[in-house]
Order: structure tokens, then C-alpha cells, then sequence
């Protein structure tokens, strides 16, 4: 029997939206959308009110802004963070990518107690860990303040940048690995060819874990450094801790806030193309 043409099919029936016991999924994102609009939304928008008014009479000025320019060896400060919470993000990748990898190919019950030892330090306060860092650079007498700054950033960091990469090395399709092997490909070969470009969604996710926090931190600075450590985080600190200072420091903190969400659009530029190159693959 020939297809009628004018005869139409009809149209797929609209899906309704589960439910888990009679709730609708997106009703289990309310909570999270709260946290957000009080700890996320609403700090930003007091941030912005105080970088564009002035303390003392309350209005509307750029004079904060103009403050931040002026000041002298700010871009040194600032290429000083830059350069270190950099320093910090390249040791941290090329310490845990391998990690990662070896951790994706051991034992299902030693993999879990293997990832657990670099976890656990995370469920320690910050600060705690930082000054336990400082007793032991004491004891193995490290008075480098940037080599002690660089490592207790990645002390502090490490563990942001391998369970991204963890996560997505262990998820990784192993049959075109076991291809590229097939093929002759050297291990070396395998890894520039497949393994990495498998992996960089979670490349790119630990890049932004460990160096956005690096470039604003200010507490590891403070307590295993000295002035030569002095970074962009230090400077906004001490002008919130000085309680005529909550306007220079918003227009210092809106300044961050824009160069890490230009950094943030650079990475997703860089992350586009992913799935072609898996692809192609």
C-alpha cells in the first residue's frame, strides 16, 4: 500500500514532566537557587553599590575606580597574582593529570581508598592546613617566601584539580585507547592524540577550580609569606579590614571579578570544539 502524502502523521504527543513522588524535579533546584540569590546575588549587587558610591556622602561616583589606577606598583601587584595563582595551576595539572590516569587504571577497591587520602584533607579547615604547612616548611627549613607561597597554594588547591580530572579520566571511553594501541600508536602518541583530548573538560574544569581562588586568595599569602608575596587578595583584604576602606575595596574586588570572567569566557572558548575533536577521533 503506497504512502498517502496529503495523509499527515501525527504529531508526537507532548512529554509531561516526571515527578518523584508527586514533586516536580525542578522543585528540588528551589534550595540551590536560594543559596544563590542570598549568598551569590545579593553580596554582588551590595559589592556594586559600594565600588560606585562614595563612603562619605553615599553617592554616585568613580572615584574608587580611579583610586585603583592611581595607585602605584598595582599592575605589579596584580601580575605578581597572576603569575603565582598561574604557577600554582601548572604544577597542580601536571602533578595530578598523571595521578588521575593511575588512579583510573587501578583496583575498583583500592581506587576508592587511593582517592579518599587526597580528599580527606579538604574536610580540614583552610587555614588549619596552611599553618600545618608552615611547621613543616619550618622543620625542613624552606625561608623561601615564594617557593612556601607556591606551595602551600598547591597543598590547598591540589585536591580541586584532580577530582575534576578524576572524574572525566575514569568516565573516558576505553575503546579508543584500546584502538589508538591497535593502530601502533606509541603510548606517548596515545596520550597527545586521545587521552588528552578526551580529558579536556576536565582539564579546563581543575584550570578553573585552582586558579580562580589562587589569584584572590590572601590567607596562605599572609601566613607563609612575607611583603615580597604581597598579592592582589592581600590588598583587598586590608582595605575591608579598615573600616572606612568597603568602597576601594568593592571596586577593587568588581576589577577581580571582571578579569576572572574574562578569564572564564577564554576557557569556554577553548573548550569549544570538544565533542568535533572526540569526533574525529
Amino acid at each position: 500500500m503506497e504512502n498517502n502524502p496529503a495523509v499527515a502523521t501525527p504529531a508526537p504527543a507532548p512529554q509531561k514532566k516526571r515527578k518523584i513522588r508527586g514533586i516536580k524535579r525542578s522543585a528540588f533546584a528551589l534550595p540551590y537557587l536560594a543559596l544563590s540569590v542570598v549568598f551569590v546575588i545579593v553580596p554582588l549587587f551590595i559589592m556594586l553599590y559600594y565600588a560606585f558610591t562614595d563612603g562619605a556622602t553615599g553617592g554616585l561616583t568613580g572615584v574608587n575606580f580611579v583610586h585603583f589606577f592611581s595607585r602605584p606598583n598595582i599592575m605589579a601587584v596584580m601580575g605578581k597574582s597572576f603569575l603565582i595563582a598561574l604557577l600554582t595551576t601548572v604544577i597542580c595539572l601536571l602533578l595530578a593529570y598523571p595521578l588521575a590516569l593511575a588512579l583510573s587504571s587501578s583496583a575498583l577497591n583500592k581506587k576508592f581508598i587511593i582517592v579518599m587520602l587526597f580528599v580527606l584533607p579538604m574536610w580540614i579547615n583552610s587555614l588549619l592546613r596552611t599553618y600545618a604547612v608552615k611547621i613543616v616548611l619550618y622543620m625542613l627549613s624552606v625561608s623561601n617566601a615564594w617557593v612556601a607561597v607556591t606551595i602551600g597554594m598547591v597543598y590547598d588547591f591540589f585536591p580541586f584539580m584532580l577530582l575534576p580530572l578524576y572524574s572525566v579520566v575514569s568516565g573516558m571511553d576505553k575503546s579508543l585507547i584500546e584502538a589508538s594501541q591497535d593502530l601502533g600508536a606509541s603510548p606517548l602518541k596515545t596520550l597527545v592524540k586521545v587521552r588528552i583530548p578526551l580529558s579536556l573538560p576536565g582539564i579546563i574544569s581543575g584550570v578553573l577550580m585552582v586558579f580562580m581562588p589562587t589569584v584572590s586568595t590572601f590567607a596562605i599569602s599572609d601566613v607563609l609569606g612575607d611583603t615580597s608575596t604581597y598579592m592582589f587578595g592581600n590588598i583587598i583584604n586590608q582595605w575591608f579590614a579598615n573600616s572606612g576602606g568597603w568602597n576601594i575595596g568593592s571596586a577593587y574586588s568588581f576589577i577581580l571579578l571582571i578579569l576572572i570572567a574574562a578569564t572564564v569566557l577564554l576557557a569556554n572558548k577553548l573548550t569549544k570544539g570538544k565533542t568535533e575533536v572526540g569526533g574525529v577521533l
